[in-house]
């Protein structure tokens, strides 16, 4: 059953959600790469993010000549399915149309993967959302963070913001990884992993 009635004609519309924690002192972790994207999305669109009753901040405009809204849930990420699943429903969009931005341990700091489907990899937020759409046949971009060095464990690595080095070379991440979103309704999924998934 759906949360609430979509806008009228928007049922062509992509949905791009970038995962994250929202409050001062979340932003800038590595956690939070994924509601960056949608902040950079949202600046090549000219719009802001706005409060919707998902419970999602959402910015609407046009990528690469396709109506697209950009958007960030206001909960905490391991609640984020409930806002994702309401914003698709209010949308009415279908999973083909569903770009889910995300922080990823298991690929390099630097490095933009693009994966359709598969499990979660104990990512709380990608769970959250998975359980939420009973699937997990959508697409990711995953944004590289890294693994933790030494004993830090994995929670306690991507809560903490990038190192000073990472954050001289975070612009060009986030750039790409906007890029790639870009790319995928440009261009279809499948070219877009083949170009970004071979660099």
């Amino acid at each position: 059953m759906a949360f609430f009635r979509r806008n009228t004609g928007d049922s062509d519309r992509w949905v791009v959600v970038g995962l994250g924690n929202p409050g001062d002192r979340y932003a800038g972790t590595r956690h939070n790469a994924g509601a960056m994207v949608v902040d950079r999305l949202a600046e090549q669109l000219g719009a802001k993010l706005k409060v919707h009753k998902s419970g999602t901040l959402v910015a609407e405009g046009a990528l690469a000549g396709e109506k697209v809204a950009v958007a960030r849930p206001t909960s905490y990420m391991n609640e984020s399915g409930r806002n994702v699943r309401a914003l698709l429903d209010f949308y009415k969009t279908p999973l083909e149309r569903f770009i889910l931005v995300q922080d990823e341990i298991d690929i390099p700091f630097g490095e933009v993967r693009l994966k359709l489907g598969g499990g979660t990899a104990g990512h709380n937020g990608l769970k959250s959302v998975a359980n939420h759409l009973s699937s997990k046949e959508f697409l990711r971009i995953r944004i590289g963070v890294g693994r933790p060095r030494g004993s830090k464990e994995a929670a306690d690595h991507v809560l903490q913001r990038f190192s000073g080095a990472e954050r001289a070379e975070l612009p060009d991440l986030i750039e790409r990884s906007a890029d790639a979103v870009e790319r995928v309704i440009e261009a279809g999924p499948e070219r877009a992993m083949n170009e970004f998934n071979t660099r």
